[in-house]
């Protein structure tokens, strides 16, 4: 399938001056296809080495990290002659043996010349407990679930993902129950690319679940594997309480809820730890809606989103019917699916930081606040063509922004003080943010 990760891969590969790429991400979201893949399309040959239970390399590693001496390691290893100029070398499970991470360091050093991209499904944890890190001699690239737009383009419907590149709204709205309905699929079958696949070989919703319900079996073993053994109860609690938290009406994470009478210092860690998996997003609320927004982002109050739409369907055991059952998915969970959703866009397509805005005393809340290049940019979610938008109203009449967006089922729709777009046109919110 294709993954638009790939083009930005090609770019590194052109760059002047490049360093060592990491790609981070969540277990089993594509880093070592994408890697074998950038390497088949893009050099003659590929030396790939996963470190994972390999004692041979990591003996090689524990030695001198001279390039030379590594590189023929490496040959050996791989089976091949390796030339800078053909050659791709990859380094998977890297954190599984922590000089190689270091030696990412000489290789920028001392023969650039090489290319090499490395990815390790735990790798922000390994940093976390005192990995040596080649800090200022490596490039990083995040690789999430499949987008919205990738899922089209996985159902080879380039050309409907194609119409959402263009300004002809007309045109897209022409086509709004064809997004609507690809959306529904999108919705329960989200973007990890195994699930994707099997939608697309079978369409079959009940295999697809069957491989949800195996990854979120793999991550909770990975708890028990890589974490502390301490820490591990923590861990499945936070774990097991994210639908819960979701489906409050104010989703703001309430300790309280995960275990009674439970404080922030005991779950902080193990939240901690599930973002450096790469397996939660932290939203951050804002106090003001002014630039920078980080200045002015609370600690203390956040919504806490999966990886994975799909996933987060999954962890609540809706049943594939309501796909069936039309708008119905919109409404059960909906508030909880549909930022969900549109969380999950803004990160894997622009790398964005979302936050949101509430005042303490207030129950007006915006959903979204995203930082644009000369201003702060609201968005309220909407899971059905719901046209009011009061709290967003508020939020404008007292701060004024620029542009103010909503996002529903409705159609793309200007008005003076607020635009709304589609769900399934939810990338446009680019043009905004860049204005």
């Amino acid at each position: 399938m294709e993954r638009f990760a790939l083009e930005k891969l090609k770019q590194w590969k052109d760059r002047a001056g490049r360093k060592p790429l990491i790609i981070r991400g969540a277990r089993q979201v594509g880093k070592t296809w994408l890697m074998k893949e950038f390497g088949r399309t893009c050099f003659e040959q590929v030396a790939y080495v996963n470190f994972d239970s390999n004692t041979r390399m990591k003996q090689v590693f524990e030695g001198e990290l001279d390039v030379d001496r590594l590189i023929r390691a490496i040959c050996a290893e791989c089976g091949m002659a390796i030339h800078a100029q053909n050659t791709l070398l990859i380094f998977d499970e890297v954190q599984e043996v922590p000089r190689a991470l270091t030696s990412l360091k000489y290789f920028y050093e001392n023969a650039p010349q090489y290319a090499i991209v490395a990815a390790g499904s735990l790798l922000g944890v390994a940093l976390h407990e005192g990995t040596s890190f080649p800090v200022g001699k490596v490039d990083f690239m995040d690789l999430y679930p499949l987008s919205f737009r990738e899922f089209l383009r996985a159902l080879d419907e380039e050309r409907y993902e194609e119409l959402l590149h263009g300004d002809d709204m007309e045109m897209v709205t022409a086509f709004r129950e064809k997004y609507i309905d690809r959306l529904r699929e999108y919705y329960y079958v989200g973007g990890m690319p195994e699930a994707v696949q099997m939608f697309v070989d079978t369409a079959d919703f009940v295999r697809v679940r069957e491989i949800q319900k195996n990854l979120l079996n793999y991550y909770q073993q990975d708890f028990s594997k890589h974490a502390a053994a301490t820490l591990v109860p923590r861990l499945n609690l936070v774990w097991d309480s994210i639908p819960m938290q979701l489906a409050k009406e104010n989703k703001k994470y309430i300790y309280g809820q995960v275990r009674e009478g439970a404080r922030a210092k005991d779950f902080e860690l193990a939240i901690q730890w599930l973002m450096d998996c790469g397996l939660i997003h932290k939203v951050n609320r804002v106090s003001k809606p002014a630039l920078p927004l980080k200045a002015y982002m609370d600690l203390d109050a956040f919504k806490i989103f999966l990886v994975d739409i799909g996933l987060l369907i999954a962890m609540a055991d809706l049943d594939a019917q309501v796909i069936i059952d039309g708008n119905r998915i919109f409404t059960e969970f909906k508030g909880a699916l549909t930022e969900q959703y549109v969380l999950q866009q803004f990160v894997s397509e622009y790398g964005l930081t979302p936050y949101y805005y509430s005042t303490p005393n207030s129950t007006g809340e915006i959903d979204f606040v995203l930082q644009g290049k000369t201003s702060v940019v609201p968005v309220e979610v909407k899971a059905e063509e719901n046209l009011r938008a009061r709290s967003l109203k508020a939020f404008c009449e007292k701060y004024h922004p620029r542009y103010a967006i909503r996002t529903s089922m409705s159609d793309y729709r200007e008005q003076d003080w607020m635009t709304n777009l589609p769900l399934y046109h939810i990338d446009k919110i680019q043009k905004f943010l860049e204005d």
